[in-house]
């Protein structure tokens, strides 16, 4: 960690509306002191935290001045009077002596004063990767920086390091955890969820536990597993309680549970046994990257939606299943081979759904329902990772397109949004992106799709594709309606461990709304 103390710099007014009390024109210079500590958590290298007094209230407004023009400035105002600040700075640039601009404000937001200063970062760690951003339109983008829950280092894999880069491509905030005494064996598979709050919930596999984290890196809050292992993901329901994929030590089969954390008191408050709810004596795939004597389900993604109370899973190597609160299934997105008895006594077949063509009539041939063979309006998903429910109840997920038709190597993967009709049991494809670029955006494990609400826009983010031997990470934001895409960037690290480069890729605000 460096300290800086600095003398007061700049003190000069940027607007000629700036006025002393009188109305002099002269800047009122109600700064006494400033401070700069970089890093101040030891584990996020580009950040850093500006301490100030003044000698009246005021509120401030934090600038980073962006090395690609206004699009690339990071802006935050911080409205709480006070003559005491504590401002946390994100989204600076590595090997660089970063621009950064406070301006402050009275309670009638008149600037009463303006301060500019310099903040000298060391260069990036050896493990970052490098980042191509191949096509942008900045205008219709959506706001927001990549998140990147990374895999790819050039040494040692642990601790994991998650990163965030800007819409040209640079990386402006990272986390390393390799000194910290927690979480320096950090393994967090599916990576960090934003929670309501703003901080970042993940979980990790080393020592089983959740952890809320700060943007600074900093350890908020943490919860205990109860002995259960983690894997895949946890995120944060409405009442704020966590859902979480774990391993039930106690069962010879592995990756099949959900468990309902509370918050508050940290105990268990329902738990999902696949076990039950499905067969999992249920093989309908010849090979697979797993024992599935074990590992049968693979659960790797979780959507809670809160219209109905439900819980969406991706079941990796059995498809998409919709369950109750008490476990019950109310549908499945599969093909249809194979499905008999749940471990409950339940008919599985019930809950298979019916097809549909474009114009909603029932595609009934039988390679179509067993997955053999593709219709021109519909496909099945195939080793599909991150289920979202989308505000029109349509379900979409990332179809990484593995064992496709039951056979190897994709040759592509797909974002697919699918209309279902509980009463009737019916499943419509009603859009997908994916499929037209072939093997350049083939990943076959994780990867993820975000949908992005107030633009109508769509992440998609192929994880693990390996293109010729070049293996690297894609992120794309894709128009829903129009499928055309407004960003699209490649992320080459040095080393892809597992031939993973990242886990998933998320859009969200560098600082927390």
């Amino acid at each position: 960690m460096k300290k800086y103390t600095l003398s007061i710099l700049a003190l000069t007014c940027l607007l000629a509306s700036c006025l002393d009390d009188n109305g002099s024109g002269t800047p009122r210079e109600i700064v006494e002191s400033i401070d700069v500590i970089v890093n101040p958590s030891r584990v996020a290298p580009l950040t850093a935290q500006i301490n100030v007094t003044t000698s009246e209230l005021a509120a401030v407004q934090l600038r980073v001045v962006g090395q690609n023009g206004a699009a690339s400035d990071v802006v935050q105002f911080f409205p709480e009077l006070s003559q005491n600040f504590e401002i946390p700075v994100l989204g600076l640039y590595p090997s660089a002596a970063n621009v950064i601009e406070l301006r402050f404000v009275d309670a009638n937001g008149a600037v009463v004063d303006e301060e500019e200063l310099a903040i000298q970062t060391e260069e990036l760690i050896s493990d970052m990767p490098r980042i191509t951003v191949d096509f942008q339109d900045l205008p219709t983008m959506a706001e927001g920086f990549n998140l990147v829950n990374y895999f790819g280092f050039s040494g040692q894999f642990l601790p994991q390091k998650p990163l965030m880069f800007d819409a040209f491509g640079d990386i402006r905030w990272y986390l390393d955890f390799t000194n910290d005494p927690t979480l320096s064996r950090l393994f967090f598979d599916n990576g960090l969820n934003l929670m309501a709050n703003g901080n970042f919930i993940m979980g990790n596999g080393t020592d089983g536990n959740l952890y809320e984290i700060d943007r600074l890196g900093q350890i908020a809050n943490s919860w205990s597993l109860k002995g259960y292992g983690f894997h895949h993901t946890v995120i944060e329901k409405p009442n704020g309680n966590f859902l979480v994929t774990v391993n039930d030590f106690d069962k010879p089969t592995r990756e099949d549970v959900i468990l309902e954390i509370d918050r508050s008191s940290g105990d268990i408050v329902n738990t999902w046994d696949l076990n039950n709810a499905l067969d999992n004596s249920r093989r309908a795939w010849p090979t697979d990257l797993a024992d599935l004597e074990v590992d049968w389900l693979h659960a790797n993604g979780l959507y809670f939606s809160a219209s109905d109370n439900s819980l969406v899973v991706s079941g990796r190597t059995q498809g998409t299943i919709k369950l109750r609160e008490n476990n019950e299934v109310v549908w499945i997105i599969a093909p249809h081979r194979g499905w008999n008895t749940s471990g409950n006594g339940a008919d599985l077949s019930q809950f298979l759904l019916q097809p549909l063509d474009r114009e909603g009539n029932p595609i009934n041939d039988p390679g179509v329902l067993e997955g053999t063979t593709n219709h021109p309006d519909f496909e099945w998903p195939w080793y599909q990772h991150s289920p979202v429910v989308l505000p029109s109840g349509n379900i979409m997920v990332f179809d990484n397109g593995d064992n496709r038709n039951y056979l190897r190597n994709g040759p592509y993967s797909r974002a697919v949004e699918y209309k279902i009709d509980e009463e009737n049991k019916t499943i419509q494809q009603v859009w997908t992106y994916g499929k037209e670029r072939g093997q350049q955006l083939y990943s076959r494990i994780v990867s993820r799709v975000q949908y992005l609400e107030s633009e109508n826009n769509i992440i998609y983010s192929p994880g693990a594709v390996n293109y010729f031997g070049d293996t690297y990470a894609k992120v794309l934001e894709i128009d829903r309606l129009l499928g055309q895409v407004y960003f699209e960037a490649t992320i080459d690290p040095p080393r892809a461990s597992f031939g993973i480069t990242a886990h998933n890729i998320l859009r969200v605000p560098l600082y927390p709304n």
